[in-house]
């Protein structure tokens, strides 16, 4: 297969939009979660988010990046104000709806209306929970740290609480994505269905062959 090659001054030259596309599918496919957050005056806000990543298993953190706070990012500021958020995984059949979060809306707006997904408050949890998704996960907010190169925050936080479909949960807790039908996230906006091909054992350095788990 021919591979184009595309320099940095390339890249620089191109659109805003066309950059912006390039350099955010090209590392690949990511996350996708709906951030919901409550404020201490009790508005709801829900917003899509694709830089969630595992940070450590014990204690069970994980970390997302929020864009420069040259606006205001009203699920930023109800988190670090009330401590608690959630994070609710896409599936296909809610894609359309929980695109409908990216938009700037007024902080008086909810976005679970504006989208029609539906708040779901769990074990008396303060932040709310998407209904609809197939794997929610109550977090509270621990830390955030500015990234001088381009200052983006990266924020870390624990998790508290897990709530999963059933049937998605293998005998040795493992997760497997692929029957609640999780989407990940290509570029900005769009929706890939991810399939699972294989699950192997853990690779030791004197390992000549890779076994499978399924």
């Amino acid at each position: 297969m021919k591979q184009k090659n595309i320099s940095k001054e390339d890249f620089d030259a191109l659109s805003k939009v066309e950059r912006l596309n390039l350099i955010n599918s090209v590392s690949g496919y990511k996350s996708a979660h709906l951030l919901g957050t409550k404020s201490s005056s009790g508005q709801t806000n829900l917003a899509v988010f694709n830089s969630v990543v595992h940070l450590g298993s014990d204690p069970a953190m994980i970390t997302f990046t929020l864009r420069p706070l040259t606006v205001e990012r009203h699920s930023f500021e109800n988190l670090k104000t009330m401590e608690y958020f959630t994070l609710n995984a896409i599936s296909e059949n809610i894609t359309a709806k929980a695109h409908l979060t990216s938009g700037n809306f007024p902080k008086e707006i909810s976005e679970f209306e504006h989208s029609g997904l539906t708040p779901e408050y769990l074990k008396g949890f303060y932040a709310p929970y998407v209904q609809e998704s197939p794997i929610k996960i109550g977090c509270k907010f621990l830390n955030s740290y500015l990234i001088k190169e381009n200052g983006c925050l990266v924020v870390v936080a624990a998790i508290e609480e897990i709530h999963i479909d059933e049937n998605m949960l293998l005998d040795d807790y493992w997760v497997r994505l692929d029957k609640g039908k999780v989407v990940a996230i290509n570029g900005i906006d769009g929706y890939a269905l991810p399939q699972l091909l294989d699950r192997y054992y853990y690779v030791r350095s004197t390992a000549t062959e890779v076994e499978s788990k399924l």
